[in-house]
């Protein structure tokens, strides 16, 4: 029978085994006041280059000496004492592993918002969170990360709550989009700082039981992503002695188009702000907006800050006239230059005001 000590100190090991073949693991949480970023500097390093006529073929990166000094560090993080008081830790309800479209936090099955948010009207806070898409038998291949929005009560702590928002799980709207989470295992973190740009975190020893190495690095790109939104955070770093971890390192769980805005369901109003990122044809972003009925609002396009090759950020705002539409989609894309059709479709149902 195997004592506490060495449950821990097999899980420890497993968790190096993951992170030594390229897998990382990580959570984070950041008290500290953030707003906003629109446009990132543009990724040099892209993991996929579109071609000029057919899309881009994804190709991951070999293991590097980076990683491996990343489990390294993550043992040293999960090792390292409590140095925070009970304010600064934070746990889920249930355990993680396999992607699940079941809301991980208490009493959100089923609910029509999530726990902690407000109405939209309410005062209080955008926030983005990471979700997964393309999960599951019935879909099979490589899942994409895709962005959802939850508005929370004015607070300081932005990515706390974002990551809290992210922990608790799509809601059933999101589910039926087909939006799942991998980032649900209960964890907490139990010291932060922030310098120059990265986040230095020590994590519960907890984060990564029932994880394989492929689910274990969907979570990780998952947090990432929902915490480098904010201006004050480029990268994540595990242990004093982890390497930061930015998105790059996750690219070929990104779609071609990344959209961040609008969210599924969000209430818009025109303008309509469309921005993510994009690694297309001549860095040219296509955005058309739907009514219900399937009636062109509006054809439009924009151009992202790199592209063919390289990742950049793109940001327009598109004027619609509904007309009596309640409901309606935005669709960003980009064009094949081979025959004009759309390439890496994105559909957001969205809700006019």
């Amino acid at each position: 029978m195997r004592t506490p000590l060495t449950t821990t100190l097999a899980t420890t090991v497993a968790a190096v085994a993951v992170l030594a073949t390229g897998a990382v693991a990580a959570t984070t949480v950041l008290d500290a006041g953030h707003t906003h970023r629109p446009n990132r500097r543009p990724d040099r390093r892209p993991d996929r280059r579109p071609d000029r006529h057919t899309r881009s073929v994804t190709r991951r990166r070999p293991p590097t000496a980076p990683v491996a000094v990343a489990a390294v560090a993550l043992v040293a993080a999960l090792s390292l004492p409590a140095c925070g008081g009970g304010s600064d830790r934070m746990r889920t309800a249930t355990g993680g592993g396999a992607p699940t479209t079941t809301a991980a936090g208490p009493g959100t099955t089923g609910a029509t918002a999530p726990p902690g948010t407000v109405a939209p009207d309410a005062p209080g806070v955008d926030l983005q969170v990471t979700f997964l898409t393309g999960v599951g038998p019935q879909v099979g291949g490589t899942p994409r990360l895709a962005t959802a929005h939850r508005r929370v009560a004015p607070t300081a702590a932005v990515a706390r709550a974002a990551l809290e928002q992210l922990l608790a799980g799509p809601t059933p709207t999101e589910q039926a989009l087909g939006y799942a989470s991998s980032a649900g295992a209960p964890t907490a973190v139990t010291a932060i700082s922030i310098a120059d740009g990265t986040a230095t975190v020590v994590l519960d020893p907890g984060f990564g039981r029932g994880y394989n190495d492929t689910t274990l690095r969907w979570a990780t790109a998952q947090i990432v992503f929902t915490l480098t939104q904010f201006p004050t955070v480029r990268a994540v770093r595990f242990g004093t002695d982890g390497p930061p971890l930015t998105r790059a390192d996750f690219r070929d769980l990104e779609p071609l188009v990344f959209v961040e805005r609008p969210g599924p369901g969000e209430r818009v109003s025109s303008p309509i702000t469309v921005a993510g990122e994009a690694n297309v044809f001549e860095a040219t972003v296509r955005i058309t907006v739907l009514g219900a009925s399937g009636r062109v609002l509006a054809d439009t396009f924009t151009t992202a800050t790199a592209g063919t090759g390289t990742w950049g950020t793109f940001s327009t705002r598109v004027a619609v006239d509904p007309r009596g539409d309640a409901t309606g989609t935005v669709r960003v894309f980009w064009d094949s230059p081979k025959d004009g059709s759309p390439r890496d479709v994105v559909e957001i149902p969205v809700r006019f005001a």
